[in-house]
Formats: C-alpha cells, sequence, structure tokens
C-alpha cells in the first residue's frame, strides 16, 4: 500500500533538464519508482518550449548544458513573474563551496552534486514538494503600511507591489514572521525548511537571508542578526 505522502507526490510532475542523457534516464526512472511523473530535457531550448505549455512541480537542473548555462536558465526563471516560484534543485558536476553559493543565491532552493544517491535526490524532491503543500494561513498579514503578507496565497507586497520569492525564501519569512521578536538559530530554521546540505549550513541560511531582505527592500531592514544566535523578525 502506498503512503498518503506518496499518494500525494504521484500527482506531482518533474521536468530533467539534464544533458547526459544516461543521468537523465536515471533520475527520471528514480522519480517514477517514487510515484513522480517526469519529463527529460537534453537542451534548455526544448525546456523552455515545454514551459509554454506546462508548468511542472519542480525543475532538476544541470548546470553544464550545451546550449545554455544552467546558472542563467535559473536567472531567467527567477526574473520571470509567470515561472518564479517553480522550485528548483540544481544538480551538478560542480562541487565547490563557491559554486554552491551563487545557486542559492540565484534562487535554487537546494543544490545536489554529482556523483549523487538517486534515493537522497527523491528524498530532496520530496523535501522541497513538501513545502508547498503546507497548510497556509487564512489570512492576510499586514506587517506596516508598505508591507503585506498573504498566507493564503503565498504572496507577499511590497508598496503594493508583488514581490516574487522563492519556496525556501516564503517559508523563512513565515517562520520568523510566526513569532515576533523570537530568535530562531540557523539550525531552527535548517530544520524548519527540511535542508540536507551538511556541507554548507550556516552560509545557507545566510544566502537565503541576505537574498530575502533584498526582496522586501526596506522592511529587509526587519529581519535581524542576532550575532552568535541567528535571525528575528522584530517590527
Amino acid at each position: 500500500m502506498i503512503p498518503n505522502t506518496d499518494k500525494e507526490m504521484s500527482t506531482k510532475k518533474v521536468y530533467i533538464l539534464e544533458d547526459e542523457k544516461d543521468i537523465a534516464e536515471l533520475v527520471s526512472i528514480n522519480l517514477q519508482k517514487a510515484g513522480f511523473k517526469t519529463k527529460e530535457f537534453l537542451r534548455a531550448d526544448r525546456f523552455f518550449n515545454a514551459l509554454k505549455e506546462e508548468i511542472p512541480d519542480l525543475l532538476i537542473l544541470d548546470l553544464m548544458l550545451p546550449d545554455m548555462d544552467g546558472l542563467e536558465v535559473c536567472k531567467l526563471l527567477r526574473k520571470s513573474e509567470k515561472y518564479s516560484q517553480l522550485p528548483i534543485i540544481m544538480l551538478t558536476a560542480k562541487a565547490e563551496e563557491l559554486d554552491k553559493i551563487i545557486g542559492l543565491e540565484l534562487g535554487a532552493d537546494d543544490y545536489v552534486t554529482k556523483p549523487f544517491s538517486p534515493r537522497e535526490l527523491v528524498a530532496r524532491v520530496k523535501a522541497v514538494i513538501r513545502r508547498e503543500n503546507i497548510e497556509p494561513q487564512t489570512q492576510k498579514f499586514r506587517v506596516n503600511d508598505n508591507f503585506e503578507i498573504d498566507f493564503q496565497k503565498y504572496e507577499i507586497r511590497i508598496n503594493g507591489e508583488k514581490a516574487e520569492l522563492t519556496t525556501t525564501e516564503f517559508k523563512i519569512l513565515k517562520l520568523l514572521v510566526s513569532k515576533k521578536g523570537w530568535v530562531f538559530s540557523r539550525n531552527q530554521i535548517l530544520d524548519y525548511i527540511d535542508s540536507n546540505d551538511k556541507g554548507i549550513l550556516d552560509r545557507t541560511v545566510d544566502v537565503h537571508i541576505k537574498n530575502l531582505r533584498e526582496k522586501l527592500k526596506d522592511s529587509g531592514k526587519l529581519i535581524k542578526n542576532v550575532r552568535g544566535i541567528g535571525y528575528k523578525f522584530d517590527v
């Protein structure tokens, strides 16, 4: 009998943008075994053409593609109003910490290096998609005249304009706002966002916070660093 979590995943579709056919097929087969629907793309142009017809629930993105750099693909998606909320897991042979930081700064939700464990990759896909399925609060929260959070729609508005957050950024914001003035350690934040990247844990949180502050503009100063402990949201 399939667990309820797997039943939920069986309706989810994952696009795989990977130019090595063997790896794309390996990822696809393991995701299908876990109940996901998948579609493989060897080139970025074919992926973008397909995206016009259907937006998947998650993208697994290789960084070294024949027709476009994977980081550029991520950048284009995050700049698009239509596709900015698409969860992205980068899958790449670039294992240096700097490459991971750049990927996260561009808005990736997770980063997996090759060679990889297919079971771990499937677990990370489930974790990222599960963030999308968290039952939101049923009301809007007005922080001040210029900053409003809509937990029902998973949206924020700054000066009346919609700000595009990644799923991870929104989840961190939701955690901090849930207890104004409460200091959350980096480990608590990582536990909440289901991070599995054991190599750059502290930097992972710092990168997401940095991006979040920038997108909140003047209201970004409401997210405050407590030296040696973590972060808090304080009006």
